[in-house]
């Protein structure tokens, strides 16, 4: 009898083990979300300052190996000039995920922005902070809609 009740706790431990190990994983760390707000919220700054000379020196390795600094420049210059000066920004939701479209798998945050520009009113910004190979967050990725 006492073997019979060991397997059976056995196999209960087993089965939540393997019910809980999947959910477990996918989770972030604690303040992970947090973290990689705060990344974004520093860019954004050196972004809204028209510092895009920073905003590429301080985004992730994988954002600088696919444009350069020049091109970064010109195409951030660009997108910031159309919508002009920064009016307001106020994070509508951020999502921890292992993978991107088109992107190496990793930990990555999509932050979304409800933002106010001079000349566009009602924006969207997409800021996505991946934990670089030097273990902290830096933006691989930036859109406004």
């Amino acid at each position: 009898m006492k073997t019979t009740v060991r397997w059976m706790s056995f196999k209960r431990a087993f089965f939540l083990i393997a019910l809980v190990l999947p959910v477990a994983v996918c989770l972030p760390a604690p303040g992970v979300e947090e973290a990689a707000e705060s990344a974004a919220l520093t860019w954004l700054a050196a972004l809204d300052a028209g510092d895009y000379p920073m905003t590429w020196k301080t985004a992730s390795s994988y954002f600088r190996d696919h444009i350069s600094a020049t091109n970064w420049a010109a195409a951030a210059a660009s997108a910031r000039g159309s919508v002009g000066a920064l009016k307001s920004r106020r994070l509508t939701s951020a999502t921890f995920t292992h993978t991107l479209p088109g992107a190496p798998d990793g930990d990555y945050v999509v932050i979304l922005f409800k933002t106010s520009f001079d000349g566009k009113a009602d924006a969207v910004e997409t800021v996505t902070p991946v934990k670089d190979v030097d273990g902290t967050w830096h933006v691989s990725g930036y859109y406004i809609k």
